[in-house]
């Protein structure tokens, strides 16, 4: 991928498929009184749409990468868009909460194609500062999907019924078809792919999910973001119960936070090649806690959150996870060059696994408080912290080893 234009048009198209995931999230939450109206389900049932797209979500990431490692990755992004198309009109025809629940499952199936598979294709192509730069573009498109999600939600919802919103990710999914069809180059020749085969692809998982180092990247990157998810996981009850804004209120949340991500990727960008990636990813777990740390003061501080204040930390802690995920993204990547695949599987099971039980358990428990709601989720940037420090302390260490010695113990700390 040598021509900027190439670049360029694989950032978009890239982003593009990396959005259709959180799409299928944000995108209904303006329609959950409607649906639980219509279908006779109670908020702990709608949240169960969440969680139970991000259980199969997960679940199905550890099959993505080895699929697109096998097969080629654009016949498995192919595929997978095909069956989110059908998926989505299943959601629109639901009738009963179980069916629309099923139809959820079948999005979750088919949806991690995009961000998976995307990311395998980025190190298939560039390396080093350029792969940094390509995966902060690719991340500035997709940090506008939770925004403008919530929004073109309740948009859709003023000129019909809840169904128009699976209608509108169907005909996204459609569009991505064409686009990947006609655009996108198979960029993992046959030459390069691994068999797949049940028990050698077991054994790579066991494998990468032995390395200490591995662990400690994933939870750092997963809990660090988790700190966001919760907020977004919980956007119905903060937005329409404690800061009382109606249905097309949730851009009041959505765009100041996504604007600090798309501001952090820009900058992590712009970064590669100038600021030390280990650095730079320093400085963004710094701003998360910060951003934390006023948002923690602000809701024990006051009684009932009121904009802007209420809204203020979330584009800063965006800003900060923009800085750090790519970089331990491509860090991770670069532990198997011959598996990215299944380490961007991997990775992306351990963060959506984490992710389902922020929305399925920890959100409807805690989200109609905003003092245990800011509490929960500076626990979660602290823990992801806690890990980033373990890997540098480690990174410090093996440093210090002296060569004689570093020989004899596993390349692995």
């Amino acid at each position: 991928m040598t021509a900027s234009v190439s670049t360029r048009r694989l950032a978009l198209l890239l982003g593009g498929l990396a959005m259709f995931g959180p799409f299928s999230i944000d995108t209904i939450f303006p329609a959950f009184p409607q649906i639980g109206a219509e279908l006779g389900a109670d908020t702990m049932a709608l949240q169960q749409t969440i969680s139970v797209y991000l259980l199969a979500y997960a679940a199905m990431s550890l099959v993505h990468g080895p699929l697109s490692d096998a097969l080629g990755r654009r016949r498995v992004i192919l595929t997978g868009l095909t069956v989110f198309a059908l998926a989505s009109v299943g959601c629109a025809l639901a009738t009963t909460m179980p069916q629309l629940l099923a139809m959820r499952g079948l999005q979750g199936v088919s949806a991690g194609v995009g961000l998976i598979v995307g990311r395998a294709v980025i190190r298939d192509v560039l390396h080093g500062d350029d792969a940094q730069r390509l995966m902060s573009q690719v991340s500035m498109i997709f940090g506008i999907a939770p925004a403008l999600a919530p929004v073109l939600g309740g948009w859709l919802l003023g000129w019909h019924r809840w169904p128009l919103i699976f209608w509108f990710l169907c005909a996204f999914a459609l569009v991505l078809l064409v686009a990947v069809w006609w655009a996108l180059p198979e960029t993992h020749p046959a030459p390069a792919r691994l068999p797949l085969q049940p028990g050698p692809l077991l054994r790579s998982y066991v494998g990468i999910a032995r390395n200490p180092r591995f662990l400690r990247l994933s939870a750092a990157a997963a809990l660090n973001f988790g700190a966001l998810f919760l907020y977004i996981a919980s956007a119905p009850a903060f937005v329409l119960e404690q800061l009382h804004l109606g249905e097309q209120g949730f851009g009041w949340f959505f765009i100041p936070m996504i604007s600090g991500m798309v501001l952090g990727a820009f900058v992590s960008g712009r970064a590669a090649g100038r600021i030390d990636g280990t650095r730079l990813a320093g400085i963004g777990f710094a701003c998360c806690g910060v951003a934390m740390a006023f948002n923690v003061g602000y809701t024990l501080w006051v009684d009932v959150p009121v904009l802007p204040w209420a809204v203020l930390p979330m584009p800063l802690n965006a800003f900060g996870i923009a800085l750090a995920f790519p970089i331990i993204t491509l860090f991770i990547l670069d532990m198997y060059p011959a598996q990215r695949g299944s380490a961007s599987s991997l990775q992306a099971f351990f963060g959506l696994l984490l992710n389902a039980v922020i929305a399925g358990v920890l959100s409807p428990l805690i989200s109609d408080t905003s003092s245990w709601l800011a509490l929960g989720a500076a626990a979660f940037a602290l823990g992801g912290w806690l890990f980033w420090w373990w890997e540098l302390r480690n990174c410090r260490r093996k440093v210090q080893v002296p060569p004689d010695v570093a020989a004899l113990e596993p390349t692995e700390l």
